[in-house]
């Protein structure tokens, strides 16, 4: 530790100040904000923490510690963290940035802090004038960050909407001679469009793949890191039996999310929130056929048919019923090939901004390490 600097408690230099219920001074014009672990709730009329407290979650999901600049009312979902003389209350706050309150969690239903476990930590404190400096060196620094974050995430949102702007420039107009029919009817005969296994069950070690709604975050799908069911339990849903290249729909959650299954999941299953899309062949491509369910003329169709409040979902029949419509295959593979070029270009700047906001989160932590081991002191 550098000289000047000491090691302290927690209990030493701060007080925590639990968090009470918000019903007895909650108002509709109150002047205090109500805070929780995420974020303001609410108003209030009274407040129980002085403007310059730092906010941390205390029972469920630990969220990022919240620096809260007036007087305000923390419910019992959060703690505030109000420094003593001889603490910058900017200082503490970016101390709590990078410390892990994480580890102290107890619990598993509803993992909780502890206020004794949280009076325990410690933390180094250099002098007040020190504290003020590296506040102000991290302050500006985190000024460019955010900066430079927010063009990295305007680049992001630009690659994204330059694909689905071409994407609805093929469909969102059908040219002369384009076909159109239900789902239902531009499938194989062999393709039911039936929902997957309802009761998937445990994990199965060495068992049979299985494809959930949450697994489809990337275009194609893999075996890897699929959970495993008994073999068992897919007898009853030969109808949604892999074959491999299937369109994975979902079709309860994230309803209209699209992925394709690779070749490797050839006899894997899919869950109930999934319905596996065969095309004929003689009429849609497979390739044609992910970006058809991905264009806003589908997704719209499938957006009035979702239903639901905890959980989202669309019926089958409403799947079956939804309207595509195609070229002949010549033209499809025109379309897809032009789809894919950019596709590939939007993949590429996403990937580049991804990069970027990883990058700005690394040099954020590097910069907050540096602070509180007293090897930011000699930047000018």
């Amino acid at each position: 530790m550098r000289d000047g600097w000491r090691s302290a408690r927690f209990r030493d230099v701060l007080d925590i100040v639990s968090g009470r219920n918000q019903r007895a001074v909650e108002s509709e014009s109150g002047p205090y904000p109500i805070y929780g672990s995420g974020g303001v709730i609410g108003r209030a009329s009274d407040y129980l923490c002085e403007a310059g407290t730092t906010i941390i979650g205390r029972k469920g999901s630990i969220n990022s510690p919240i620096f809260v600049d007036r007087p305000f009312w923390n419910v019992d979902t959060a703690f505030g963290l109000a420094p003593k003389d001889g603490l910058d209350p900017k200082f503490l706050f970016r101390f709590c940035e990078l410390y892990d309150f994480a580890r102290h969690n107890k619990g598993t239903t509803l993992p909780s802090l502890v206020k004794t476990d949280l009076l325990a930590i410690a933390m180094p404190v250099p002098p007040p004038a020190e504290q003020r400096r590296i506040v102000g060196i991290l302050d500006e620094a985190f000024d460019g960050i955010a900066t430079a974050r927010q063009n990295a995430e305007r680049n992001l949102r630009n690659a994204r909407a330059l694909f689905e702007s071409y994407l609805d420039s093929v469909f969102s107009r059908p040219g002369e001679g384009w076909t159109e029919r239900h789902l239902a009817q531009a499938v194989e005969a062999t393709c039911t469009l039936s929902y997957g296994i309802v009761q998937p069950g445990e994990e199965y070690p060495n068992g049979l793949p299985v494809v959930r709604p949450m697994d489809l975050t990337t275009k194609t799908i893999s075996a890897s890191g699929l959970k495993r069911i008994d073999p068992k339990r897919a007898d009853s849903y030969q109808r949604t039996r892999l074959h491999g290249g299937e369109l994975l729909l979902c079709v309860r959650g994230s309803t209209g999310v699209v992925s394709v299954a690779s070749t490797e999941l050839a006899s894997a299953n899919v869950t109930r929130g999934i319905v596996p899309v065969r095309f004929d062949s003689a009429a849609i491509t497979q390739d044609f056929g992910y970006y058809l369910l991905r264009s806003d003329a589908v997704q719209r169709q499938v957006r009035q048919k979702t239903y639901g409040a905890a959980l989202m979902q669309i019926n089958i029949r409403d799947v079956r019923g939804i309207g595509v419509w195609y070229p002949s295959l010549k033209e499809q593979a025109a379309f897809v090939a032009r789809l894919d070029k950019v596709s590939a270009i939007t993949e590429s700047l996403e990937a580049n901004s991804q990069r970027k906001l990883a990058a700005l989160d690394e040099l954020r932590q590097s910069l907050l390490q540096q602070a509180f081991s007293g090897r930011l002191l000699s930047t000018p």
